[in-house]
């Protein structure tokens, strides 16, 4: 090499950092994220052009299109504290395991009696599971005698022992026979539930209408 030259720097990056950190950050996401339960029935909505929202720390009633009744509870703690008085309440059998399932799983849509073999199926078998409907009762909605109120009212119970008293939302499919909801809605009022979110599929706001000029207006404040 000539003795008035420099030798050359190297051109080669050394990427070991940044696989550390790609390598962290995917580990981090893996770790972090929560995945949302698959639910086992698809309803579609009607469409609406309400703007509010489902509130967190919600019981959801979902109504299919052949009028079956789901419930879930999002409240991880207070659904827990509901299924453990429950299952103390009417001796359902379940173990602590089973227990567990239950707090971390979807919706769930049958009677109380098919409880406990449901949450021992596998988790492919879940999915597939032909779930009847939680029973819902058209004479009487008593929490002794109406299975949906019993849910409704356990999960409130526990709610409020956590001072986090939930909000109800019923969500029905667009082609469900009024009668089914109307069987829902009655139970709740019966028990003096008589506010609740009926969730519906968003829609652009009709312009000339006067929901279209209450929300210009709101928004040019």
């Amino acid at each position: 090499m000539p003795k008035n030259k420099l030798p050359r720097k190297s051109t080669f990056i050394d990427m070991t950092a940044m696989c550390d950190v790609a390598f962290l950050l995917l580990t981090f996401f893996m770790l972090a994220t929560k995945f949302k339960p698959d639910e086992p029935v698809i309803v579609v909505t009607p469409s609406s052009i309400s703007q509010v929202k489902l509130p967190p720390n919600a019981i959801l009633l979902t109504i299919d299109k052949t009028g079956k009744t789901f419930f879930s509870y999002d409240n991880k703690e207070g659904k827990k504290i509901m299924i453990t008085e429950m299952n103390n309440t009417k001796n359902l059998g379940l173990s602590a395991d089973e227990i567990e399932d239950f707090v971390v799983g979807a919706s769930y849509g049958g009677s109380l009696a098919e409880l406990k073999g449901y949450l021992n199926l596998e988790g492919f078998d879940q999915k597939k599971y032909e779930f009847s409907g939680i029973p819902v009762n058209k004479t009487d909605a008593s929490m002794d005698n109406n299975e949906l109120v019993y849910w409704v009212q356990s999960a409130r119970y526990a709610g409020a022992s956590i001072g986090a008293a939930p909000r109800i939302s019923i969500k029905a499919d667009s082609k469900t026979p009024y009668p089914k909801i109307k069987e829902v809605i009655t139970s709740m009022t019966k028990n003096k539930i008589d506010r609740f979110n009926l969730i519906t599929s968003a829609e652009a706001i009709p312009p000339g209408t006067a929901a279209f000029e209450e929300s210009m207006s709101t928004a040019s404040n």
